[in-house]
């Protein structure tokens, strides 16, 4: 094998490795095994097991990021953006189910080049400049939009980590049911929400 060519062999393999045990269950040793190689040899590649995990996060941070930001540039009907953002996030996880639990898992103390969590808020963050236009189109708040973006993204998301293990229902009914929910819930929002039980700002749980 060439250089770059070994350097893809072990991305590959500890993309597998991260996805089934985790990066603490993950060892250089066992790394280098799978790949019929010796461990100075993923050393002198990475310098360690944190240095091919930031690369392993890194590509699929970025294939991520930009499955979901093409969802979310190409425009149209916020209702047909949601269901856009939901495919593109299932398509993922479909076409990249390895990857997808590598970012979802706990990351080291270490990792410094991105997590899902941070991924996610920055899709909401996007997000949250599309619904204002719509909020105000509605005669709603715009600035209660970041909360929005929040929960519709983190409803996804969530969705999308519960998928990844049952693949049930069809995928194209996971992002209708999603759809249903994010965009019936929104069309139907209320200008001054209010809990049907009262509770003031000050209250607080009793201690246990």
């Amino acid at each position: 094998m060439t250089a770059h060519e070994r350097r893809e062999q072990l991305i590959s393999i500890s993309r597998e490795l991260f996805a089934e045990k985790g990066f603490d269950g993950t060892s250089i040793e066992e790394l280098a095994t799978r790949a019929s190689v010796s461990k100075p040899v993923v050393y002198e590649h990475f310098g360690g097991k944190e240095g091919i995990y930031a690369v392993v996060v890194d590509r699929e941070i970025q294939n991520l990021t930009g499955a979901l930001t093409s969802a979310l540039n190409k425009g149209g009907h916020p209702k047909i953006i949601v269901e856009r953002m939901a495919f593109a996030l299932l398509d993922y996880i479909e076409e990249n189910e390895d990857g997808f639990r590598v970012l979802v898992r706990d990351s080291p103390m270490t990792q410094n080049t991105g997590s899902f969590s941070s991924l996610i808020g920055d899709v909401a963050t996007k997000v949250e400049h599309l619904l204002a236009g719509q909020f105000k189109k509605r005669g709603l708040n715009p600035k209660t939009a970041p909360i929005y973006a929040q929960m519709l993204v983190g409803m996804v998301a969530l969705t999308g980590q519960h998928w990844v293990d049952e693949r049930s229902p069809k995928k194209t009914e996971v992002a209708a049911h999603l759809v249903n929910l994010a965009w019936n819930g929104l069309s139907g929002l209320e200008r001054r929400p209010h809990l049907a039980t009262e509770r003031k700002e000050t209250d607080k749980p009793s201690p246990s």
